[in-house]
């Protein structure tokens, strides 16, 4: 059977969800009034988000669906949305090794944004919408270098204008302009990425461009004046939590044994690992501030929690800062030197269990502010004992490790500051924060603790950080005045490591974990008991 609308209703016979609207009636209203745009057409989008919509369209609580644009990957939508008519198969992994397939048909359409943007700004200037929302990763809101200087394409975009924008969030900026002209219409600006007060960081990169735009003589100041009256743009901040690894052999084959033709995973050439399923946890969370300038859907209604920006933060903080993002990096960075495959694997090794629970419950857990919407102790319980172990999860220390230096600030930078604005607590007593990040330098060099070379994840900085580490070797480690700026970079850690005290700590793990070979393992038993 083949995934497409022609076999729409023979596929929903092999479905344990299915959607229970008309399917193209949907499509054709979200076409011509589109509520909900998104940008970034990967896993976490179609395994979560779109299901939300799903959901609430069956239950009858709204009318449309989803329109989806992709800016980083096209070839997501050529060859994972186009060939399939749209369509997603969303398989939960459930802790008791059940397998639940939800058939997610509401994607109206799959965009490309530069190709697209003409069909792009009609969905922008149409009264009808409510949000535009992302998910695309910590980097893409990023506009600058390590050294403080616009990216090179940001840069460009700021002296070159609105016209032909390149960076994401000139893109947004330039949709946004668009609005504004038609009668300067209210909408809301969703970041649904995992990290640390996304809403503060997509309206401070796309209101930071256009103020160059304002002062280059680009754009009217009163589309500036309109970027920052939250009755009509407004950023509300979120917190989202779901583990949605690549594409697992495993439910490819019980897909095929279900019947379904042609669903095989493919890596793209920017080396995204997608499928036309997706895999996900049971386990998902998603918090949003309730500031919706042109209304909204009733998300609540579908397990959301619609709540403060207050309540928010302190939800988003004890997550990903405690609870599992820091805990999710420490094994990832540490999995790949150890030449592990799997989180849960990782799970199994009492070091590495060792290490991450003496990091979220003796060390970060310490300064979290409870939410009261979700108990911080009762979350890290969950991950630990449930989440992580779960070996239906094909998730691996390499994903994870993906753009380790943009998560750095934030996962262990942000619990370093509050030691150090504390009253009652010391710098000095962070111990295994410290093991984390000298881990992360240790990953850095590339070889694993056979002295095998490993392929290190993906990341922006990975180039630079790497000329930065040249010359320190496993066996032969160097103290390099490179090695001494690189703790000093508030944009890498989020603090300045040696102002606060933990450099030395940090170099003298990073120095035993390159002693030799063995010496990453020998390091964890002396530290973790």
């Amino acid at each position: 059977m083949k995934l497409n609308i022609e076999n729409l209703e023979s596929i929903k016979s092999l479905c344990d969800k299915v959607p229970e609207y008309d399917v193209l009636e949907v499509r054709e209203n979200t076409i011509k009034n589109p509520t909900w745009l998104h940008f970034g057409a990967g896993n976490i989008f179609r395994g979560y988000i779109a299901r939300l919509d799903q959901d609430m369209l069956n239950k009858g609580l709204v009318d449309t669906g989803i329109n989806v644009a992709e800016s980083f990957d096209y070839e997501i939508i050529d060859k994972i949305y186009k060939p399939y008519d749209n369509l997603t198969l969303s398989i939960t992994l459930n802790k008791d090794g059940d397998f639940e397939n939800n058939l997610i048909a509401n994607l109206s359409e799959a965009l490309k944004i530069n190709n697209d943007f003409n069909r792009l700004v009609e969905i922008v200037k149409n009264k009808s919408l409510q949000i535009i929302s992302f998910t695309i990763t910590e980097k893409g809101y990023n506009i600058y270098k390590p050294n403080g200087e616009f990216l090179d394409i940001v840069k460009e975009d700021i002296e070159k204008g609105i016209e032909n924008p390149k960076h994401i969030m000139s893109l947004v900026a330039r949709l946004l302009y668009e609005r504004f002209k038609e009668n300067s219409l209210p909408i809301a600006v969703l970041s649904l990425d995992n990290c640390s007060h996304n809403g503060e960081k997509l309206s401070s990169s796309i209101i930071e461009i256009v103020e160059k735009w304002v002062e280059n003589g680009f754009v009217e100041k009163e589309f500036l004046d309109y970027l920052n009256n939250e009755e009509k743009v407004s950023f509300p901040w979120s917190m989202i939590d779901k583990i949605t690894p690549r594409p697992a052999e495993v439910i490819e084959k019980y897909l095929n044994e279900k019947g379904f033709e042609n669903i095989s995973p493919v890596i793209t050439e920017k080396h995204t690992y997608i499928a036309p399923f997706v895999n996900s946890e049971e386990a998902e969370y998603l918090v949003i501030e309730d500031k919706f300038p042109n209304g909204r859907a009733p998300l609540e209604e579908v397990g959301v929690y619609m709540t403060s920006r207050e309540t928010v933060n302190k939800v988003e903080k004890m997550k990903v800062t405690t609870c599992l993002n820091p805990l999710h990096t420490t094994l990832a960075v540490y999995g790949c030197m150890l030449s592990y495959e799997s989180i849960s694997d990782e799970m199994k090794d009492k070091e590495l269990v060792g290490l991450i629970k003496e990091i979220g419950y003796n060390e970060a857990l310490k300064v979290v502010v409870d939410p009261l919407i979700l108990n911080p102790k009762d979350f890290i319980d969950e991950v630990i004992e449930v989440r992580l172990p779960n070996p239906y999860i094909p998730d691996t220390p390499q994903r994870i490790a993906t753009d380790t230096s943009q998560k750095i600030p934030i996962r262990f930078g942000e619990t370093i500051k509050s030691y150090y604005n504390s009253e009652d607590k010391k710098v000095s007593d962070l111990k295994f924060i410290p093991l984390a990040l000298a881990g992360w330098l240790r990953y850095l060099l590339g070889v694993d603790d056979n002295l095998e070379e490993f392929e290190r994840s993906s990341d922006p900085l990975l180039e630079e950080l790497t000329n930065t580490l040249k010359d320190i070797k496993v066996g032969d480690f160097k103290e390099t005045e490179e090695l001494k700026d690189l703790l000093r970079n508030e944009m890498i850690f989020g603090v300045n490591l040696e102002e606060v005290g933990l450099s030395n700590l940090i170099i003298q793990y990073f120095k035993e974990l390159s002693a030799g070979k063995g010496s990453i393992r020998k390091t964890l038993e002396k530290y973790v008991r």
